[in-house]
């Protein structure tokens, strides 16, 4: 799993005054979970945007007034009008302590069903999985070079070695449909 690094500093005061004054400076109030006690702490605004505005999962370097944490981004909330980033939870993370985090899925190759007229759908774009940070990956990669018309990939078909996949297993993850083309094509065939 890659790893971003975010520098922070100490909130002197608490409460909502406080708050509100860090993000007029542009900074974003930041809690850290995990370590005993919480610690509360700001970063600046621009730093979050090698870790937010991505597709990825990463673990986050953290580095509090010397101190360093390994974390992960555990939850974010946004202004509902302009999209600013209001406050962040972080998870301090351990290489003996299993977590719960969400990875991108990834679709490779060239399914024969798309090539004959279908349409590729991937339904599920993150799945949640269970285990050591140090064995989780930057992905899920599925190959769909055997994916025929009317087949699809579900989530019990997905294989992370050392790693709980929590999601239901009969969803469809890529499922390659027939378009209207595919069945009128197939329609004077059968006749």
């Amino acid at each position: 799993m890659k790893t971003v690094a975010l520098t922070g500093e100490l909130r002197p005061n608490l409460g909502s005054k406080y708050s509100n004054a860090l993000r007029n400076e542009g900074k974003v109030p930041c809690v850290l979970y995990g370590e005993g006690n919480l610690i509360h702490f700001f970063v600046y605004s621009p730093d979050f945007k090698a870790l937010v505005y991505t597709p990825n999962t990463y673990k986050v370097q953290l580095t509090i007034e010397g101190k360093k944490y390994m974390a992960i981004l555990q939850e974010m909330q946004f202004h509902p009008v302009n999209e600013a980033i209001m406050h962040a939870d972080f998870l301090s993370v351990t290489d003996i302590k299993p977590i719960t985090i969400t990875i991108p899925v990834t679709v490779s190759g060239n399914s024969p069903g798309v090539r004959a007229g279908g349409k590729l759908i991937q339904k599920i774009q993150r799945v949640k999985i269970k285990g050591l940070i140090s064995h989780i990956p930057d992905n899920v990669d599925i190959n769909i070079d055997q994916l025929d018309l009317g087949q699809s990939i579900k989530v019990k078909d997905l294989t992370i070695p050392n790693v709980e996949i929590l999601d239901n297993k009969d969803n469809a993850v890529v499922s390659v449909k027939m378009t209207r083309n595919v069945v009128k094509a197939e329609e004077p065939a059968k006749k």
